[in-house]
């Protein structure tokens, strides 16, 4: 199983979020903590991954030799691209 690691950033913005959503975005990511890079995708251009949340988006980088995903950025997917 892997650990889950937030930056300040995804902090920031998961705080921001209703409750329901942040309900939401735990049970993703427990769900992926088993079995990462069956939910997961590759982001075009870009060495990290992409976990869809209904219409939110959660940047993650995994690192593999420690078994920890490191949560980048969550945010609105018109926003998460740019």
């Amino acid at each position: 199983m892997y650990n889950v690691v937030f930056y300040e950033k995804a902090k920031k913005s998961l705080d921001k979020f209703p409750s329901d959503l942040k309900e939401r975005v735990f049970s993703v990511l427990e769900r992926i903590k088993l079995k990462p890079f069956h939910f997961v995708k590759r982001k075009e251009g870009s060495p990290y991954f992409i976990v869809r949340i209904g219409e939110y988006r959660a940047i993650l980088d995994i690192n593999q030799k420690e078994s920890v995903i490191y949560i980048i950025e969550i945010g609105h997917r018109k926003n998460i691209y740019s």
